[in-house]
């Protein structure tokens, strides 16, 4: 009977290792400096700094040349609200990728314009918004309906929680 056991955990260990997604699917080994996304059941993860207050949210990326390929940042606002973000002083082209107070992407920006002063509204209200380099969303097929899991995101509302 023992072996039968051990089969069967061996089995169900086996169809979790070689089904992609599933055991993210569940939850996220979420950390601060973590912003994880899941695109179906596929997660991508990026390094994050934090920009969670107004001062922070208000330097942004602006005067930053360059963005290691794993790397963004992650505005994170108080309360959901619409917002609208620029690209000014901002030298790097980047993808905006604006997210709901459940994690769940609801517009992404792709390949701004450096430099550019015209604003680029979120279209709804967001808690959320997470900067990454030009080019990134589309590779990893970051879109709306895609989810965010991050500590921040209460665990009631979380469409991807942490576990």
């Amino acid at each position: 009977m023992g072996c039968r056991l051990e089969i069967r955990a061996l089995s169900a260990a086996l169809f979790l290792a070689v089904t992609p997604g599933l055991a993210a699917a569940e939850g996220a080994q979420c950390r601060d400096d973590l912003a994880i996304l899941r695109t179906g059941n596929q997660p991508v993860s990026f390094t994050v700094e934090i920009a969670d207050s107004s001062a922070e949210r208000a330097q942004g990326l602006m005067g930053r040349r360059e963005m290691d390929e794993g790397a963004g940042m992650l505005f994170i606002y108080e309360h959901a609200r619409e917002v609208a973000f620029w690209m000014h002083d901002t030298p790097l082209s980047l993808d905006m990728v604006f997210i709901d107070p459940t994690g769940e992407v609801v517009k992404v920006a792709a390949n701004t314009a450096p430099n550019d002063d015209t604003p680029i509204p979120s279209g709804a209200p967001v808690r959320y918004v997470l900067e990454i380099n030009a080019g990134m969303a589309a590779r990893h097929g970051i879109e709306p309906g895609a989810q965010l899991a991050h500590p921040s995101v209460d665990p009631a509302l979380a469409a991807f929680p942490c576990e």
